[in-house]
C-alpha cells in the first residue's frame, strides 16, 4: 500500500508523502494537517509575503526531531515553485511563495515554519520592514508587553506607524513597513539607536546586548536581525511547540488584554479569529521613511 496522497491544488499537483506522520506528536496534528492549515491560510498569509525570499524551518522528523534551516531550493522541488537567486559573495536559489500551492508544497516537504527576508528581492538591498524582536528571559509576558507599548509610544513620536504580532514562542515583533528608500545599514543604526535609547532609560529591566551570559534577566530588545539575508517568522507561522502556537498579527488595543499571550493563537484557533480580525491588511499603504523618522530622532 502506497503511504502518500495526490495533492491538487489551483492546477498545480504534488505528491505528499508520509501524509499521517504526526508532526506534533502531543497534539495528534499531522503533515496532511499541517499542508491543510497551510492551504487554508493562504489568503492572509500570501500578501504579506510577496515578493519575499523564504528560508524553510523544517523537521522531517516531527518537532520533537531534528530541525534544520534550509536556504537553497533542491534541485527535486517542482518547476512552478518560483526561484531567485541572491547574496553577495555566495549565490543562493530561495524559494517564493505565490500561491496556496507554493505554501501547501513547503509544508509537504516538512517546512512547519517559513521565514521570510526583510527586503524583497526586486530590491533586496532596501527593506520593507522593520523588525524589533522583544525577547524575554522567561514566560514573563507581562514584560513583554510593558516594553512593546514602550517602543510603540517612542514610534509613533517619531512619525512612525508601528504593528505588532506575537510570535508563536515567548515574545513580541513590533514591526514597521519601509518605502525601501533606505538600505539595511540606514534602517538597522535606526533601529540600534531606537532600542538602546529604551535600553537606557530601563537598564535593570532592558538590553540590547545580545549574548546570553551578559543579557542577565533582562529583556533583550534585538535589532540585529535588521540586516541583508537575515528573516523573521512569517505572519500566520506556525511554530514548533506543542499545540502548533502561529505567529499572529494584533492589534495594539488586544495586546492589553491581560490573558493573551504569545501563543494564545494556534493552528486549531486562529481561524474563528480570522473570520473577525485581520490586523495588517492594506499594510502597503502605510509605510515609513527612516530618513524622517531618523531627523525627528535626533532631535529629541
Amino acid at each position: 500500500m502506497s503511504n502518500s496522497t495526490d495533492i491538487k491544488i489551483e492546477g498545480q499537483s504534488f505528491e505528499l508523502n508520509n501524509p499521517d506522520k504526526l508532526m506534533f506528536p502531543e497534539d495528534g496534528i499531522t503533515k496532511k494537517d499541517l499542508v491543510g492549515y497551510y492551504r487554508k491560510v493562504a489568503p492572509e498569509m500570501l500578501p504579506l509575503m510577496e515578493r519575499k525570499p523564504v528560508v524553510m524551518l523544517r523537521y522531517p522528523d516531527g518537532i520533537h526531531g531534528e530541525e534544520f534551516f534550509h536556504k537553497n531550493a533542491p534541485e527535486y522541488f517542482p518547476e512552478w515553485i518560483k526561484r531567485v537567486t541572491l547574496g553577495k559573495e555566495t549565490k543562493t536559489d530561495y524559494v517564493t511563495v505565490d500561491s496556496s500551492a507554493d505554501l501547501a508544497y513547503l509544508a509537504g516537504q516538512a517546512c512547519i515554519t517559513p521565514h521570510l527576508w526583510l527586503s524583497r528581492y526586486d530590491k533586496p538591498d532596501y527593506p520593507d520592514t522593520l523588525i524589533f524582536d522583544l525577547d524575554p528571559p522567561d514566560d514573563d509576558f507581562e514584560l513583554v508587553r510593558e516594553t512593546a507599548f514602550k517602543l510603540r509610544d517612542t514610534l509613533l513620536e517619531l512619525g512612525m506607524k508601528p504593528f505588532v504580532k506575537t510570535t508563536g514562542s515567548r515574545g513580541l515583533h513590533v514591526t514597521c513597513f519601509l518605502n525601501r528608500k533606505a538600505d539595511f545599514d540606514e534602517s538597522r543604526n535606526f533601529a540600534r539607536d531606537v532600542a538602546e535609547m529604551l535600553a537606557n532609560a530601563d537598564p535593570d529591566n532592558l538590553t540590547v546586548e545580545a549574548r546570553k551570559e551578559k543579557r542577565g534577566d533582562r529583556l533583550l530588545i534585538d535589532y540585529l536581525r535588521n540586516a541583508y539575508g537575515a528573516t523573521a517568522v512569517a505572519p500566520y507561522a506556525v511554530r514548533a511547540r506543542a499545540g502548533a502556537p502561529v505567529a499572529t498579527p494584533i492589534n495594539w488595543d488586544e495586546l492589553k488584554d491581560q490573558t493573551l499571550n504569545s501563543r494564545t493563537y494556534n493552528m486549531k484557533n486562529i481561524f474563528r479569529r480570522l473570520g473577525q480580525k485581520q490586523p495588517w491588511k492594506d499594510i502597503s499603504a502605510k509605510t515609513d521613511s527612516i530618513e524622517q523618522a531618523r531627523k525627528r530622532l535626533e532631535n529629541l
